[in-house]
């Protein structure tokens, strides 16, 4: 079993800056990719931001490109997601997930890969 808690999210207005973060337990956490999912109300949930378990790789959603920036800290067992020039269309809930991964440069986009999800963290983004 892995648990995940999110941290970070709050409420900003639109060209604000928020950081989110993730802590994992349970598992050596190096044996994991880890990704950043969101869900808008009404809206299914989408692909963020995702990294390989050695940071090698990462991969972003076309509206996260050159916006957010995902990083990961093994030794500290936490991913982070950086989130600069918010926009209105960023609120949502934050998902952290996580999955085994056997090779260290492979990052996923589907959620439904996932074995382990936190329990989400809340971003506003206002006009």
């Amino acid at each position: 079993q892995v648990q995940l808690v999110e941290s970070g999210g709050g409420s900003v207005q639109a060209g604000g800056s928020l950081r989110l973060s993730c802590a994992a337990s349970g598992r050596t956490f190096d044996n994991y990719a880890m990704g950043w999912f969101r869900q808008a109300p009404g809206k299914e949930r989408e692909f963020v931001a995702a990294i390989s378990t050695g940071s090698s790789r990462t991969g972003y959603a076309d509206s996260a490109k050159g916006r957010f920036t995902i990083s990961r800290d093994n030794a500290r067992n936490t991913v982070a997601l950086q989130m600069n020039s918010l926009k209105p269309d960023d609120t949502a809930v934050y998902y952290c997930a996580a999955r085994r991964a056997y090779t260290s440069s492979t990052y996923f986009r589907e959620a439904n890969t996932y074995d382990y999800w936190g329990q989400g963290t809340q971003v506003t983004v206002s006009s």
